[in-house]
């Protein structure tokens, strides 16, 4: 039997891929700050070389981070995402280099012109957040110079009943829930003009697993390609309980969002044989419905 150990398994992909690989018949040692996982601090070199040479795993996936671009949290970023890279990627140099690792990055380390972005796009370091992404890729590209399988996938807004509410997602669906059963509140939002991925987590986790069970392709944007704004989900959202969006909304004054677009350009991932299953709408149900 294969064996996996997933840093940051509380997450909604961590809990979707944990899932995904029980199917497959892999063992799976989820580790986490929080939750019923084993707690081991990923920013510990000692820590984390102290497992992987306990298990020798077949696959590593570092899922673990703070996914919030604000500046205060520049520590535990650097920490978390940074710092964890390489402690991953170290330990399994020494102890377990048949290994394959997975690492996380994200679509806002790219500089963002509003059109599909590709993994071969050009980087750009526009939050602290933005730079331990792009310190994780260099890291992970130089360790697979050294002939460690590195893979890298680079996620877009995906969704999932899982999402805690400070997401917009899961805010307007948890306060959908609310006014169905009789609740009179506003939803304050700022620009639902915005445009994204509403990806479900469930399918990125399908694409993570595409990716690494491949040996040719070590890098991939991970998205449906696909963008809606903000106001699509009210639309979607709403129309599930039969009320008219707009009479539950109110809109910040001059409000300014991180970006207007951000989108994949997924046809390297497509290529490999993933395309993602839920629709907007289905996903838009998924979460309204979800208790």
């Amino acid at each position: 039997m294969k064996t996996a150990i997933i840093f940051g398994a509380n997450g909604q992909d961590g809990y979707y891929l944990n899932e995904l690989l029980k199917r497959e018949g892999v063992n799976v040692i989820g580790i986490s700050r929080s939750g019923n996982w084993l707690h081991t601090d990923i920013s510990s070199y000692e820590d984390v070389k102290t497992i992987i040479k306990k298990h020798s795993p077949d696959y590593i996936f570092h899922l673990a981070a703070n996914s919030t671009t604000r500046h205060d949290v520049l520590f535990e970023n650097h920490d978390t995402i940074s710092t964890g890279t390489f402690n991953v990627l170290e330990a399994v140099k020494l102890f377990s280099p048949h290994t394959k690792v997975f690492l996380s990055g994200s679509g806002l380390q790219f500089k963002n012109t509003g059109t599909p972005i590709k993994e071969t796009d050009e980087f750009d370091a526009t939050s602290p957040y933005a730079v331990s992404r792009i310190q994780s890729v260099y890291a992970a590209r130089y360790y697979r110079s050294l002939g460690i399988q590195a893979y890298f996938g680079y996620f877009f807004n995906h969704e999932s009943p899982l999402r805690p509410e400070r997401h917009m997602s899961k805010k307007i669906a948890c306060a959908v829930q609310r006014i169905a059963a009789g609740s009179n509140e506003k939803i304050e939002i700022g620009d639902i003009s915005v445009k994204k991925e509403w990806t479900f987590a469930g399918d990125v986790v399908n694409g993570i697993y595409t990716l690494i069970k491949q040996d040719n392709v070590f890098e991939a944007t991970i998205g449906s390609g696909l963008a809606y704004s903000i106001e699509e989900w009210l639309v979607e959202c709403f129309r599930l309980i039969g009320k008219n969006w707009k009479d539950f909304v109110i809109e910040k004054d001059n409000f300014v969002s991180e970006y207007k677009v951000l989108v994949a350009d997924p046809s390297t991932i497509f290529s490999l044989g993933w395309q993602p299953e839920v629709s907007f709408a289905s996903l838009a149900k998924m979460m309204v419905e979800y208790t």
